[in-house]
């Protein structure tokens, strides 16, 4: 049995009013099968009212506090109610056992609630969806919408067609998605080298109904591919992939666009295309309310392994 197996049902209650699939407990379950070998859980959880999901992780001398999920979720936090949760964290703090807490990407705000300060901020633009996919075309420029329209139409001229993975089709279309994803940016790992942590949680997903998994093909050949979730009215689009070969053909950003008004026409109140600042999100997006990465050391360590992380992260930039 799993280690937070306890904490289903009311977790699963808390994170619907987050509205954050990456706070779901079925995230955190799989993630932590996948990942928590050798890590120490500290999760804290008042019955209704939150959960608080922290464990500690070695990294060479130094003893981390971060979140479950982290690395591999667009955000992380507490879950359910915000002061209580913080009220935790305090003791947490006191209790002490790490050096360094490190909260990777948590919505704005959380700086000053855990006494922690802001190290870092992340793009992470969204689109607030309302009315139809024409109202949401007329928001944007005049070039902007004749691209989309053209885009499709010329695809459509060589056999355009979309199709969202089924139970009968998740493990093929999968296969599809890593291809294609390893296809186009043949130097990124960190979602490849989760594959087998991303099979197991889009099966679950699949069977929640959370699970948007498409397949843009060309005349019956895959040729571009997106993986998202879908969780209280809220899509996120998690990854994606194509074939490098249709550049010209711009399959990923027709795909994109596909995806948008699938979730404008399904009742979506919001569209997330998560962090980052890549230029081609800016193009959909309506407004941007971004990440912070935080930072509370424990002590003269943890001063020290904050100051390590600063600068091998501008090392690596």
């Amino acid at each position: 049995m799993s280690e937070l197996a306890a904490l289903e049902e009311d977790w699963r209650s808390l994170a619907e009013r987050g509205r954050n699939i990456f706070a779901t407990w079925e995230w955190a379950d799989a993630w932590w099968r996948h990942f928590g070998e050798g890590r120490e859980l500290r999760v804290r959880h008042e019955p209704g009212s939150f959960v608080l999901p922290l464990f500690v992780q070695r990294q060479g001398p130094f003893r981390l506090l971060r979140f479950v999920g982290s690395g591999n979720s667009d955000e992380v936090g507490p879950v359910g109610d915000d002061a209580r949760a913080a009220a935790a964290f305090a003791k947490v703090v006191e209790e002490r056992g790490f050096h360094l807490f490190l909260g990777d990407e948590m919505a704005p705000g959380w700086g000053e609630r855990l006494g922690a300060k802001v190290v870092e901020r992340t793009s992470s633009p969204v689109v607030e969806l309302s009315g139809s996919w024409d109202d949401y075309l007329a928001g944007r420029s005049a070039n902007f919408r004749s691209q989309v329209r053209s885009a499709e139409r010329r695809l459509e001229d060589r056999g355009l067609s979309y199709r969202l993975a089924t139970p009968g089709s998740l493990n093929a279309d999968l296969d599809t998605l890593f291809w294609l994803h390893r296809a186009r940016w043949p130097g990124s790992h960190w979602f490849a080298e989760a594959e087998a942590f991303h099979r197991d949680f889009a099966a679950i997903a699949l069977d929640r109904g959370w699970l948007r998994l498409w397949i843009l093909e060309l005349d019956g050949t895959p040729a571009a591919a997106w993986l998202g979730y879908r969780f209280a009215r809220v899509e996120s689009y998690y990854q994606a992939g194509r074939d490098p070969a249709l550049q010209r053909e711009r399959v990923g950003f027709v795909l994109l666009a596909h995806t948008i008004r699938e979730a404008l026409q399904d009742g979506m109140s919001e569209y997330r295309l998560l962090r980052g600042d890549e230029p081609f999100k800016y193009r959909f997006a309506t407004g941007d309310p971004g990440l912070e990465t935080l930072a509370r050391p424990n002590g003269v360590v943890g001063r020290i392994a904050l100051a390590l992380r600063s600068v091998r992260r501008r090392h690596a930039s």
